[in-house]
Formats: C-alpha cells, structure tokens, sequence
C-alpha cells in the first residue's frame, strides 16, 4: 500500500505554468518548474484547492467511473449526506435512496446513518476520555494528513474512531454477505464522494488497514444519471422507505453538523482550510483551554464544498438545513454488536516529510542555510521563481531541488554585479602583454557567465509570460 498515494493529479497538457496553484496551496506542495506545475506527493494533503483555483483545469481529481459497477454481481451505494443537497425542492430522501436503486444498485446504505453512530460513539468517547480533550475529528481525510504531516504535536487529540464512510461500508459489506451469500469479492461497496480526500482514504486509509470500500464515484458523475430515476421515482403513488437516518446524520454534510451531533456547546467548527491551519496553529499554541471537540473540513461550508459536487457550496448548506427540518433527531442507534468498528485498528503516526536532513543536527545545520539564503533574497514571495515563497525556495536550494539563480531579482543583481567586473577587466586590458593575457583569459569566463545567466533570465521572462 503507497504511504502517499494521491488523488489529485496535473494535466501537463492543460498546465500553463502560471503561478495561482502554487499561492494557494496550503501545504505549499506544488512548484513551477520549465514553464509546468509539479506536485510534491509528500507534500500534498489531497484537499483539492488547486482544483478549485485553477484557471485553466490542469488539476483533475481521480475517481472511479461509473462502468465499474459491471465487474460486481450484487453492488451497494454508499451516499454522502452531501448527495441530498444537490437537488432543487428536495423533501424526502428516500427519493434519492429508490433512484439509486433504479440506477443499478441492488442496495443502498446511507453513511449518514452510520454518522448518527459514529457520534453516538464519539459522545461516549468524549465523556470517558476527559484527559484527551480538546478532540479532533477524523472525518476530513485531508484535516488528518495534514495534522499528520505538519502538527505532530496534536496526534494524540485526534478522535480514534473510523469516519462514518468507513462504518457505512463495514456495516453494507456485513449486510450484503449476510443477505445473499455471495463471497465478497462478488460484492461491490460504492461510494458516492464529494471530494478527492475520501478515493486517498480508500487507497490508503487511516486507522485502519484496508478500507472496505471498493470504489469511489464522483457526485458529479452520479448527478446527471440519476435524476431522470428521480422524476420517475417521484412519479410513483407509493415507493419503499429505505432511509434510516435523521437530523443528527444528515447534518454531517455541512460544516458544524458533526459537532451539533455530540449535544456540547464547547466545540469549534471550522471549514476551509485555510482556516482550519490557522485553528490548528491556536490549538498547537494552547490557545483554546475549555474546548471538548473540533470539527475540521478541508473544504469550504463542509462536505458540501467538495470539487466533486455540481451546486455552489453555500447553497447546498441551506438545501440541507431545509430537508433535515421535519426530520427525528436520529434513526440508527449503536448495538453492542456494532461497537467493534467503530473505534480504529492501527494507530496514526507523524510523517516528518518538511524536515529538512535526517537527523536534528543536519536539520539545524540546513535551517541556518535556509536563513542565509534569505537575506539575498527580497523578501517578495512573489512567486516568479516558481515556489510559493522565498523561504519555501531557499528550503528548495538546501535540499538540492533549486538554484539561487531562480530567484528573478538575486539574478538581475547577480548579472549587474558581473557587468561591473566586467568593466574594470576591461580597463585591465591596457596593462602589460602578461596581465592582460591573463585578464583577457578571465573576461572571457565573466562573459560567458553573463550569457548563461542572461540566458536563464530570458527563460523566467518567457515562462512569467
């Protein structure tokens, strides 16, 4: 299994090598290089912004087509509670839930159902672990990484239990062999995402060692298809309730529905992430003191924002808040049966991919470096050497991926500098037949210097235009 596999790739075909990914990136991963974007694996938290920010859609989110269902003989849909919020005038769930299965699935679980257990778990988690507190969510894939890969310190807040995609999947795959008797791998576990984080949790999950989800699709490749079952579902006098979620569940699909579950008022819920580094940087400084709980999401209103969704984020929210208002508080309840799969399995360790050597020493040694560099450089952040900062190219230079000469400005100086030495050599030139061989020998060394760097400038122009 690949520690880092990731979701969201680059078309170099699309890339134009502009600069807007490289700013908007949260874990500063991506650098433009020879005129095309790249994307630091390490780096990335799979979150999506450079999906949602990029001009000309050279990133693109990899996720399962819907031809996939033909390998399995009995298939089951997962929905996201974010599913529901991308259709107008939307009253009763079970419409969705029947369209599904007009569609081709032989059934339907939905993960709101296993979000309502999952924070029934996470309340009894809460009023049993008080020395752990405040905890942090794990339903974010991309929240969890990033907690992962850049605050190690906040680990042990993180809430050890499975994200409710994960229960949803456990509990459809038990139902379903339970039910027909097929082995397993005849069986089929899809779910329907509003985001690329969740394909990085089936590829390469967390707290867990294998997902048992089989494959992900993509809302906005589901959308079209079932809405034409929908009309058709709708039409019909009486249609089966398949639906087992309520208030709680649903409210999972938008940002604070997860801590509205737990019936605390000291939380805090933050989504897009942006906001959520800054929260996590206050909570790495001690700054919330009698917080019990943390809702991250990656992405803007909550699960609603996902790039793979079709309607505008904040719109959906309200389409959601609309359908759960006449609904019961909560519909599925956790069993003592049902309470081994929720907690997780494996723990969750820090990956030190921004340290800069191997050891502390060298890590200290390459940060003195690093400020170093940044005195020569102007301090713009402007982007025009292809990283997003100056200091995230000096830490480029230190680990051997970057030159100095990248930075536009150090190599405008650089090249004024040389133009100077250039004219006191030629000055040299009227010394005697011996001193002005040697300085002629040493002219010639600055003029080709100034070629190559006249050479790499002339490349940045062309690449910033």
């Amino acid at each position: 299994m690949d520690k880092f596999y990731h979701s969201v790739r680059l078309d170099e075909n699309l890339c134009k090598g502009c600069i807007t990914c490289i700013k908007r990136c949260p874990t500063e991963a991506i650098r433009v290089r020879d005129g095309k974007a790249h994307i630091n694996n390490k780096f990335c938290i799979d979150c999506g912004e450079c999906i949602r920010v990029c001009p000309h859609h050279a990133k693109r989110a990899t996720y399962d087509k819907l031809e996939v269902m033909n390998q399995y003989v009995y298939k089951v849909a997962l929905p996201a509670p974010s599913l529901y919020s991308q259709f107008n005038n939307l009253d009763d769930v079970n419409i969705v839930l029947n369209a599904l299965i007009q569609m081709g699935f032989d059934d339907v679980f939905e993960v709101s159902a296993a979000a309502e257990l999952v924070s029934e778990a996470t309340r009894q988690y809460l009023s049993e672990h008080e020395d752990q507190l405040p905890l942090i969510s794990t339903a974010c894939p991309s929240v969890v990484r990033l907690i992962r890969v850049r605050f190690p310190n906040l680990i042990p807040h993180l809430l050890p239990l499975n994200p409710p995609i994960e229960v949803a999947a456990i509990l459809a795959a038990q139902k379903a062999l339970r039910e027909t008797g097929l082995p397993r791998e005849k069986i089929g576990i899809f779910f329907i995402s509003p985001c690329p984080s969740k394909v990085t949790y089936v590829k390469s999950p967390l707290g867990t060692e294998k997902s048992q989800v089989d494959h992900v699709l993509a809302i906005k490749d589901v959308y079209p298809r079932i809405l034409a079952c929908m009309k058709a579902v709708a039409a019909q006098d009486d249609y089966p309730i398949i639906g087992t979620s309520g208030k709680i569940g649903i409210s999972w699909g938008h940002s604070g529905g997860e801590a509205s579950g737990l019936f605390t008022e000291n939380y805090l819920a933050a989504d897009g992430i942006e906001n959520v580094i800054r929260v996590l940087e206050d909570m790495e400084d001690q700054k919330f003191t009698a917080l019990r709980f943390v809702e991250l999401n990656a992405c803007n209103g909550g699960c609603v924002g996902g790039v793979l969704n079709v309607e505008n984020p904040y719109v959906a929210q309200a389409k959601l808040k609309r359908l759960r208002k006449y609904m019961p508080v909560a519909r599925s309840h956790m069993h003592d049966s049902e309470e081994p799969i929720i907690p997780w399995t494996t723990g969750v360790e820090y990956e030190p991919v921004f340290r800069l050597g191997n050891t502390m020493m060298e890590s200290f040694s390459r940060l003195n470096q690093v400020e170093r560099l940044m005195k020569k450089f102007p301090g713009l952040d402007c982007g025009s050497c292809g990283a997003p900062t100056c200091k995230a190219l000096a830490e480029d230079i230190v680990r051997g991926e970057a030159r100095e000469t990248d930075c536009v400005y150090y190599l405008r100086e650089n090249l004024h500098k040389l133009s100077e030495e250039v004219s006191v050599l030629a000055d040299d030139l009227h010394k005697g037949d011996h001193e002005g061989q040697e300085t002629m020998r040493i002219l010639k060394e600055y003029i080709q210097r100034i070629s190559e760097e006249m050479s790499l400038l002339d490349k940045k122009e062309e690449g910033k235009e």
